[in-house]
């Protein structure tokens, strides 16, 4: 009798400055196999880093999959990517077809038309002239004048001027009267901004990370420094507002094809309120998510191998007409709406499939995560990553804050266990 049948599966990391979450990710991975599929066959893992070259539009990639950090920037390898997605089938997180045309308005707009809280929002025209020849007759011909200070005045004060596109909170300014508006206006130059009306007095700023059908709710405080901005506090929400959180950050996900992906919401008396769900790169690096960074390595190392092992076939396109359907049921309330939408994002992520493949192939990952991050490998990325990031004089804070951080997740998982 021969052996089990093999296979090799390459994943691509396509990155930029990171490594901390990289080097996990490959230790991980080069661990977690061999995984038996349903058919006896065992499957093993590979990772490369990506480089960045000339390419033939009929070459044939060596990759199953690339996770990508990269292109929301880089345009030669986000072509790179459209490339082998259409022509060879190559699984990607995320989809660059979507994070290039449903930015942050795209995205705000829709999730509009679905029924979400979204604060009311406009979008304002350039404050300069875009370098282009066309222009002044243009806009000497069509753009209509327009008084600022009218504009802003149904939103209310204070408001925010944000990027239309986003960008890691580039460009966003807090609006408290004419003078500031102004004055955020005026810096704007070139960039394309919206005006949207702030949730003043809110309960609870929310950030979820979702990775495939996973996501990790987590309490979150944009006032303090990147280290401290991830709260661990476990019970900062009602179970009612905590699954509409949920389903909220997997509607907007699956409704875009994003699987990678990390949605702000605000809660004020019960309500949920979206304000930024389009991040091209969510934030995974130790030093921000600590507590939450074994589980957010776990997910993409669950996530990654299912794909791959079952031959998860990549959507270019979107059901936007499915979920229309929903939203336009007039006799439905919010709740019927979004639980109709949450189902449509089960079915998209194969959710209960992929528990299952989960528990029946995958269920030794938390053990194996769990051992890796109590080692004398897994502290000398910390530390690695701390050198990298802070000053020298910071570096013994820093470890410490870190350590006892990621500490307190392998307590208390050996305490689960």
């Amino acid at each position: 009798m021969g052996g089990a049948r093999e296979v090799q599966h390459l994943v691509g990391l396509l990155l930029g400055t990171e490594d901390d979450w990289p080097r996990a990710y490959q230790a991980l991975l080069g661990i977690v196999a061999p995984v038996r599929d349903a058919d006896g066959t065992e499957h093993r893992f590979a990772t490369e880093r990506l480089t960045i070259e000339p390419f033939s539009l009929r070459a044939k990639p060596r990759t199953d999959l690339v996770i990508d950090r990269l292109a929301y920037w880089y345009y030669h390898p986000r072509e790179w990517l459209k490339k082998v997605a259409l022509m060879d089938g190559v699984y990607l997180l995320n989809s660059p077809f979507t994070f290039q045309s449903m930015e942050k308005h795209a995205a705000y707009c829709a999730m509009i038309r679905l029924g979400l809280h979204v604060p009311e929002t406009v979008l304002v025209p350039y404050k300069h002239p875009l370098d282009n020849a066309r222009y002044a007759y243009t806009a000497a011909r069509y753009n209509q004048p327009f008084d600022l200070d009218d504009v802003a005045r149904p939103l209310g004060y204070p408001l925010f001027m944000k990027p239309f596109d986003g960008g890691g909170w580039v460009g966003v300014s807090r609006i408290r009267n004419s003078a500031e508006l102004h004055e955020a206006y005026d810096a704007s130059g070139e960039r394309l901004m919206h005006l949207q009306q702030s949730v003043e007095g809110y309960d609870v700023f929310v950030r979820s990370l979702s990775i495939g059908p996973e996501t990790m709710v987590m309490k979150f405080r944009p006032d303090l420094p990147m280290h401290d901005r991830y709260a661990v506090d476990h019970g900062f929400l009602d179970p009612a507002t905590g699954d509409e959180v949920l389903s909220v950050s997997r509607v907007v996900n699956s409704f875009f094809r994003w699987e990678f992906n990390s949605c702000e919401m605000l809660v004020r008396d019960g309500v949920v309120y979206p304000i930024d769900y389009a991040n091209a790169c969510p934030d995974v690096a130790i030093t921000s998510l600590h507590y939450y960074f074994p589980w957010a390595m776990a997910a993409l190392l669950r996530w990654s191998v299912y794909c791959v092992v079952t031959g998860r076939t990549l959507r270019v396109d979107t059901d936007t007409a499915r979920y229309f359907e929903i939203a336009d049921r007039a006799e439905l309330s919010y709740e019927e709406k979004l639980a109709g939408y949450r189902r449509l994002s089960d079915e998209h992520f194969d959710t209960e499939r992929y528990a299952e493949f989960c528990a029946t192939r995958l269920g030794h990952v938390d053990d194996l995560v769990y051992e890796w991050v109590g080692s004398a490998d897994f502290d000398a990325l910390l530390v690695d990553t701390v050198r990298a990031t802070y000053p020298p004089a910071e570096h013994d804070r820093f470890v410490a804050h870190f350590r006892g951080l990621v500490g307190l997740w392998v307590s208390e998982r050996a305490g689960a266990s």
